[in-house]
């Protein structure tokens, strides 16, 4: 489907064909034009799908169709990073129209407070905003929702995992009851249909490829314990000279710096940063701006950066530890690959990891090739085939006696050293 099938104005796709879209994605096709008929919408897909565009393009047709009147629509999201892409994004489609917009978010300086301040009390049209910071304005009472038409909820899941939903509640408390909402999640977990259930009126549901990395995305894994693999990641960039814009994911703040030391002290001229929630606003920008513009070949990071940046032509992603949850390695792989591109995930597995990536592996529905560890690295971690756990056995006899009212009382077979039940109680 091409966008001048779904009949939004001639503004909007002038600012689409500028923006170089010219086919909707699956997401794109089924969702936008079930928002255009004001449906609330419950949809699902992974990232790099498209779901900016699908609940930005409804939104912009309708205040160019029926008018912006103060502030109109709310945009919910869980990082300032994913606030400020949004933003940008939303500048680009709103173009040629007169729509105006503000990221609203933490950890800045106190102008940026003001600014902020401003967007809400002088009726800027979409405001943007991350859970904690939209509650510190609407706390001290001059944030008006009377006009409000669209609330979005976007990384839903993401959100509840950051333990935003208390947040989540008081927004909604604060909103018309009259509005069209959409939610969008990576995965549709019971969390999220109960989330749906609450805020949602009849909505509509798209699900598109749920939980699995775009085909596009060539996935392998090695089996390296930690002292390995940043001489592992050596071998791989030796392998790969054109690969200019790479990031490799940790799943600890702590780690970032230790992993660019040792990657500047290995390989000449590389350049490098790192970035993590710790950084300055300003500071995380302009690393990103560097990696964007390619001045910056590999970008180490947490899981902060795995959901929502839109960075265009990532060649490879690098997971140098398993991440913990199953559902964040789909996110993380997704930063390659993106709009139908080609591109590469290689997952560092050392041998406590192996549980964690098995788990990948049943979300995914498919096994990953592992590699074997180059020879001069030395002796790899066995990777082990998944075994089902052996049922615990129990012996069923009962002790009947006064002090237990003749009630059963079971009892593992064995004990351990300490004469202690796996419970931990001794008998």
């Amino acid at each position: 489907m091409t966008f001048e099938e779904l009949q939004i104005d001639d503004k909007l796709l002038e600012a689409i064909s500028y923006m170089r879209f010219e086919k909707a994605s699956p997401i794109q096709e089924q969702a936008i034009p079930l928002a255009l008929q004001g449906n609330d919408l419950l949809a699902c897909a992974q990232t790099g799908t498209g779901k900016t565009a699908t609940f930005l393009i409804p939104i912009l047709q309708d205040l160019v169709k029926n008018g912006s009147h103060g502030f109109t629509s709310l945009i919910i999201v869980p990082t300032r990073e994913l606030a400020i892409q949004i933003d940008q994004e939303l500048q680009g489609f709103s173009y040629f129209t007169d729509t105006t917009s503000k990221a609203v978010y933490g950890g800045d300086k106190g102008a940026d407070w003001d600014s902020q301040k401003n967007a809400f009390t002088e009726g800027t049209n979409v405001i943007i905003a991350t859970p904690g910071r939209l509650m510190a304005h609407l706390r001290l009472g001059y944030v008006s929702m009377k006009n409000l038409r669209h609330l979005v909820l976007d990384e839903a899941d993401r959100m509840l995992d950051m333990g935003f939903i208390d947040d989540i509640r008081q927004i909604l408390s604060y909103v018309p009851q009259k509005r069209q909402t959409m939610l969008f999640s990576a995965t549709m977990a019971p969390e999220i249909q109960k989330l749906a259930q609450t805020i949602l009126h009849e909505p509509k549901i798209v699900s598109i490829a749920i939980a699995k990395p775009a085909e596009g995305v060539k996935q392998s894994a090695y089996m390296a314990y930690p002292h390995q693999k940043v001489d592992l990641i050596t071998h791989i960039l030796e392998q790969n000279p054109d690969y200019d814009s790479i990031i490799i994911f940790t799943s600890t703040k702590k780690n970032i710096h230790s992993i660019v030391s040792a990657i500047k002290k290995k390989i000449r001229n590389v350049t490098i940063d790192g970035i993590s929630s710790d950084f300055e606003q300003a500071e995380r920008e302009e690393v990103l701006l560097r990696f964007r513009a390619k001045q910056t070949r590999i970008l180490v990071a947490t899981d902060v950066l795995s959901r929502g940046i839109d960075i265009k032509g990532i060649n490879l992603v690098i997971n140098f530890d398993v991440p913990r949850d199953a559902a964040d390695y789909v996110h993380r792989v997704g930063r390659t690959a993106r709009a139908d591109a080609k591109g590469e995930a290689i997952t560092f597995i050392s041998d406590v990891d192996v549980p964690k990536f098995h788990k990948i592996e049943h979300l995914i529905e498919r096994s990953i090739d592992k590699i074997p560890l180059p020879q001069e690295l030395g002796e790899a971690p066995e990777w082990k085939e998944y075994q089902p756990k052996p049922k615990r056995h129990f012996n069923h006899s009962h002790h009947a006696n006064k002090n237990n009212g003749g009630k059963k009382r079971f009892f593992y077979k064995k004990k351990n050293n300490e004469g202690k039940t796996p419970s931990g109680k001794t008998e």
